[in-house]
């Protein structure tokens, strides 16, 4: 029986997992001398590479001594907490990562939580221990007091913890020590984390915690065998969620090493392998042996807490850019979606629409990119909060937000949060000049706010969060308050007319843009909404020739982004996304029906 320890890699977002990942992979001489690897290896999505951020949980092996070390690489942003929630249970020890400067964050807590749950005890590595601004000790009192908080029990309280600088691939046990290698790691996970439960002479029991796809051998289901063994060509039974059985074979087993996949005859208990064969393999789903079936208890994931509605573009440039622009292709690609992606969920709405709900605008915003790369052409409306009702009370999800921003800017960040109905729970002068503040804000507070702080922040503020709970329905939260410019009419915009506009407030369009009626092109300087025209050209007569429009200058557009986009619009607007651009339109394009149904909200208040 091999040697076998399974550890996730948990940590905020940008405290350096998949630095770390890279580092233990690289010296534990899983890589072949002569084969090159690029930077953040086990960030292989495009757009994971582009934004360096982790979105998928992956999971490699790599070989020391005589041990097998299985490793999870786990996103640190909220709204992937789902990813992060059904890896811990496959996971027999895990790597917390804290920033040496940053400290514990929201997310921190977040994942700790559930490991604490799971009765795992953690190995803390304080990580960029390089940084000018590093305070290990600090950071190490604010992680004990963190377990304390989370109810952990002795064992847990008892914790290795090391000191590491994972991009110049050292780590160490005292402050003191030589800087040298991972090897102090690798010894803490041998020492530190338990082996595998469970024995390869039982009955099989294994559970799937990710899923992939393969356009030759379909659905594969990356499995922790929990008991028994798994033989390629071997008969079992998937026993799904809702206790249906189905019986299939075994067509192929694959083994982890490095970045590398590889055939496999046969696994056993504590290993982590990938399976194919079962056409309608899920998340949450047991592998069982056929004789004595014993299902392991289904993946509790928490609800998701945005919805945005999603829909077919019916605007008058639709058709014009993307590939699949029917909603029957549209309900394929969120069909393929909702099978991987577990924290998520989607619903059909009719006339052609649908309600695709998430933990955070972060992952609908990778969803609609993801799409949009693949030649969809579709509309978002605003995204909304999920609420329920409970003993009559409406509810609604509320965030932990916390904020790091320079002394001068504290006063903005406290009053527009203020307007959004948060409350401030702490605030702490940092060593660097900072202060950190934390809130609890109704999520809604937050849809809309992020391009809005670095604004008022210049840049240089930091706000993470994390959901917290539902409570009572706080009243109505303020969102934008500059209207839209509106387009009046069909055709390319003009120069000399944009010029003009540019008195009004920011544009969204330069020169030659195709617009049409209702579409909007720029952001009003005053409240309410203005109708223009930006087809409007300059007037020539014999005295005044088209010679003379050198003199125009304009001002850059704000550049729109899908992201940007979701966060601005109000509730009577739509992102129009196809593969070539993102514009934003009034739900209604039709400036009559808009005024009426202005004039009705007025008088409905």
């Amino acid at each position: 029986m091999q040697k076998i320890k399974n550890i996730a890699v948990i940590a905020h977002v940008d405290h350096g997992k998949t630095t770390l990942v890279d580092q233990l992979l690289q010296q534990s001489g899983t890589y072949e001398a002569h084969q090159e690897v690029q930077e953040r290896a086990m960030d292989s999505n495009e757009i994971e590479m582009e934004r360096g951020i982790t979105i998928l949980s992956k999971n490699t092996a790599i070989t020391y001594g005589d041990h097998k070390i299985n490793i999870i690489d786990t996103p640190g942003h909220a709204d992937f907490g789902g990813e992060v929630e059904r890896v811990l249970k496959m996971v027999d020890g895990v790597l917390l990562l804290v920033d040496a400067q940053e400290g514990v964050m929201p997310q921190t807590k977040f994942v700790l939580k559930k490991a604490i749950a799971f009765g795992i005890i953690p190995v803390v590595v304080i990580n960029k221990i390089d940084k000018d601004g590093a305070e290990p000790d600090r950071v190490m009192d604010e992680v004990f007091d963190l377990l304390v908080a989370l109810d952990a029990n002795e064992d847990q309280l008892e914790f290795p913890v090391l000191y590491a600088a994972a991009r110049d691939g050292y780590a160490k046990w005292e402050l003191e020590d030589e800087n040298k290698d991972m090897t102090p790691l690798f010894e803490a996970i041998i020492d530190h984390v338990p082996y595998p439960q469970g024995s390869p002479d039982s009955d099989t029991q294994a559970q799937v915690f990710t899923l992939d796809s393969d356009n030759f051998v379909g659905r594969i289901g990356i499995t922790r065998i929990f008991n028994g063994k798994v033989k390629k060509g071997d008969e079992y039974l998937l026993v799904k969620a809702d206790g249906s059985k189905t019986k299939s074979r075994v067509s192929k087993l694959i083994g982890f090493k490095g970045l590398e996949r590889m055939d496999i005859e046969e696994a056993e208990a504590g290993d982590i392998v990938a399976i194919a064969g079962f056409s309608d393999i899920d998340v949450g789903d047991s592998i069982c042996d056929p004789q004595n079936p014993v299902a392991l208890d289904p993946m509790h994931v928490e609800e998701p807490t945005l919805s945005v509605i999603m829909s077919v573009n019916n605007g008058p440039l639709a058709g014009q850019e993307g590939k699949h622009v029917t909603s029957n292709k549209i309900r394929e690609r969120l069909e393929k979606e909702m099978e991987t992606n577990i924290a998520m969920r989607m619903e059909p709405m009719g006339d052609a629409s649908f309600k695709v709900s998430g933990r955070g605008e972060l992952q609908i915003g990778i969803l609609a990119e993801n799409m949009r790369r693949e030649g969809f052409e579709f509309m978002l409306a605003r995204p909304e909060v999920v609420t329920k009702e409970e003993n009559g009370v409406k509810m609604e999800p509320f965030e932990h937000l916390v904020v790091d921003v320079p002394e001068e800017f504290q006063g903005v960040a406290i009053e527009k949060l203020g307007k959004r109905k948060a409350n401030m729970t702490s605030l702490v002068p940092m060593p660097d000049g900072t202060v950190r503040l934390e809130f609890e804000i109704p999520a809604r507070g937050l849809i809309g706010f992020r391009n809005e702080f670095l604004t008022d922040t210049k840049g240089e503020g930091i706000m993470n969060h994390s959901y917290l709970e539902y409570r009572a329905y706080s009243g109505t939260v303020e969102s934008r308050t500059p209207g839209a410019l509106v387009s009046m009419d069909n055709g390319e915009a003009v120069a000399f007319s944009i010029f003009n506009l540019q008195a009004r407030g920011v544009m969204f369009i330069k020169p030659q843009d195709k617009v049409y009626s209702g579409m909007v092109i720029g952001e009003s300087s005053r409240p309410g909404d203005l109708d223009v025209n930006p087809l409007k050209g300059k007037q020539l007569t014999n005295m005044r020739t088209s010679g003379a429009d050198d003199a125009i200058k304009l001002v850059t557009p704000r550049d729109i982004t899908l992201e940007s986009a979701m966060e601005w619009i109000e509730d009577d607007e739509l992102v129009e996304i196809t593969p070539i651009s993102v514009r934003i339109r009034k739900k209604s394009l039709d400036p009559i029906v808009r005024k009426r149904a202005a004039r009705d909200k007025k008088n409905s208040k």
